[in-house]
């Protein structure tokens, strides 16, 4: 399907669905963490996206509220070894994550050491599958010239991951709607497309919708989630994604 042609989003859910609330900075507190699941039980997001640390308050809080609890392994620049990724994978998992996501070790894809990266990414995606939880891989865009985020896209799908990933929150730049539109592209039928970091409008959230993106990562989903309210409520015949 041509991004041009996906179904526009007409309901409240529709795109509280894609949303994945993040939750990575370094200073948040506790009682932030606590307050950012209540937020998205609230608007009945996908998921919640909080450090390592804070995996066993999301599990907790989010219990029975149908919001998964995701977090991060090699984060941000997936510079640790293979095995630290690995371990930090299957922890996650055992305390209750649904979904990783683990940040492709861009150092080593700028080397070109392509065996590598594969080889990390096929064992965390198996890890991942075993326990029915799915793999986002954190491509980091905004390092990559266009061959290697062509490579970047080919490595998810031999890998059988479940989504490639704009960005980790922690690079210069964030989510491109030119850049969703090639991963889209790319990686169509075989992984879905996140964009993350920068989206902090509902304007913003909608294009790299309609530019092929099947989740959105922000830390600013009550913003978001408010103005699509309102434009439903002002106009329910037209709120859709042109």
């Amino acid at each position: 399907m041509d991004q041009d042609s996906r179904p526009p989003l007409t309901t409240y859910e529709s795109l509280a669905g894609i949303i994945d609330h993040a939750m990575l900075s370094p200073h948040l507190t506790e009682n932030d963490v606590r307050d950012g699941c209540d937020l998205a039980a609230r608007y009945h997001v996908a998921t919640v996206t909080v450090r390592p640390a804070d995996v066993d308050i999301a599990v907790r809080t989010l219990r029975g509220t149908g919001v998964a609890v995701a977090s991060v392994a090699g984060f941000p620049h997936g510079s640790s070894n293979t095995a630290t990724k690995l371990y930090e994978v299957r922890d996650l998992i055992r305390r209750g994550c649904r979904e990783i996501d683990i940040s492709m070790n861009t150092g080593k894809l700028r080397s070109r050491q392509f065996i590598h990266i594969e080889t990390e990414l096929l064992q965390a995606a198996k890890a991942c599958h075993e326990e029915g939880a799915k793999l986002k891989v954190i491509i980091e865009t905004a390092f990559l010239d266009l061959e290697l985020k062509l490579i970047a896209c080919k490595l998810v799908k031999r890998t059988e991951s479940d989504f490639a990933v704009t960005s980790s929150g922690f690079a210069p730049a964030g989510a491109k709607v030119e850049d969703v539109r090639l991963m889209a592209e790319k990686c169509r039928y075989r992984a879905g497309v996140k964009a993350a970091q920068g989206i902090d409008s509902l304007d913003f959230a909608l294009a790299l919708y309609q530019a092929g993106a099947d989740r959105l990562g922000t830390p600013h989903t009550g913003v978001i989630m408010e103005a699509w309210r309102g434009r439903l409520e002002s106009a329910p015949a037209a709120a859709s994604v042109t």
